[in-house]
């Protein structure tokens, strides 16, 4: 089990590697934080605060905190979706957190909604429509940044590259291929 102290100390360390700052408000930042713990407890996963995960982690990987919107949602916003991560303007008061557009694909959103919900009568219609169809399946990608190196296994490359920080764009899609002969 996973302490809150243990939460803290992996969220302010990620915080510090990347140069933001956790939120300054001690209630709110508490709440994320245990909802963070809630989580990976429930899970066995980090998983964002703010979203729904689904409990199967081939499908909340782009949400694993911190999660792939992270980066770009402080560049533009000044904080991620839920306010755990923020800029320093923000962290010393300069500039007040803003309302932020949720960037997860709608797709993703509801293959969520679909994997977590149990009878059809609990799903929204849009979520029913997705899960009466055939069942889900996942292909995994494996990625490399052209830039530094880093490889990781996916259904689509990270917005940024957590090493680094090089854009979506200069992430390939790694083919293997093998020469068997008989």
């Amino acid at each position: 089990m996973t302490s809150p102290e243990e939460v803290r100390r992996r969220a302010e360390s990620d915080a510090r590697t990347y140069g933001y700052f956790l939120n300054p408000d001690p209630k709110f930042l508490k709440d994320l934080l245990e909802g963070l713990k809630r989580n990976e407890e429930r899970y066995g996963y980090p998983s964002c605060p703010c979203r729904f995960a689904s409990g199967k982690l081939e499908l909340d990987r782009d949400i694993l905190c911190p999660c792939d919107y992270r980066d770009p949602d402080v560049a533009e916003y000044g904080s991620c979706y839920c306010g755990l991560y923020v800029r320093k303007d923000v962290y010393e008061g300069k500039t007040p957190l803003q309302p932020i557009p949720e960037r997860r694909p709608q797709e993703k959103i509801e293959r969520s909604y679909g994997a977590r919900l149990e009878t059809p009568a609990e799903k929204p219609p849009e979520v029913r429509a997705v899960a009466a169809k055939e069942p889900l399946k996942i292909k995994m990608k494996l990625w490399y940044c052209k830039q530094c190196g880093y490889v990781c296994f996916r259904e689509d490359p990270p917005y940024i590259c957590p090493i680094c920080k090089a854009k979506r764009e200069m992430f390939a899609e790694v083919t293997i291929v093998t020469d068997v002969q008989a």
